[in-house]
């Protein structure tokens, strides 16, 4: 006799990439420059300074996807999984079709533009207005199989 494991939760925080943070510290000389004829003594702890609260902020305010005790959870939205349909696993292309031109604008959104794949999940909720979630998410195949694993639970 085998036991099966438990389906494991799922948890994804949608931050950037390190790139992003890289090309954030162009902000230290920029401000720098700006700053200097105004105050040269403050000019490079203003930059640094701008750098944190930016740099700070993106972490701050990255959402987060959950799949756990039977729900969904992508930023601050939460949907049963068993309302949800088929989940279709997004390339880049796909993404970009998924959330563009001739997209249901009632659809439930929650994209990042530095992660380039996702999922797009059918919302079968009767009451729901929208018909469908596209997330994106670094980890599509992990998410898909969270998902479909807490609908089995």
């Amino acid at each position: 006799m085998t036991v099966e494991a438990p389906p494991q939760d799922y948890r994804e925080r949608l931050l950037p990439g390190p790139s992003l943070f890289l090309a954030l510290l162009l902000l230290i000389p920029a401000v720098a420059l700006v700053m200097t004829p105004i105050s040269p003594q403050l000019a490079i702890p203003t930059g640094v300074a701008m750098y944190v609260l930016i740099a700070g902020s993106f972490l701050v305010l990255s959402p987060s996807l959950y799949v756990r005790d039977g729900r969904l959870t992508a930023g601050r939205a939460e949907i049963p999984v068993d309302q949800l349909g088929e989940v279709e696993l997004l390339g880049s292309d796909a993404l970009r079709r998924a959330i563009g031109p001739g997209t249901d604008a009632r659809s439930y959104l929650l994209v990042r533009g530095w992660i380039h794949r996702g999922v797009r999940i059918e919302n079968i909720d009767p009451v729901d207005p929208a018909p469908q979630w596209v997330l994106t998410s670094r980890h599509p195949e992990q998410l898909a199989l969270a998902i479909e694993a807490a609908k089995r639970a």
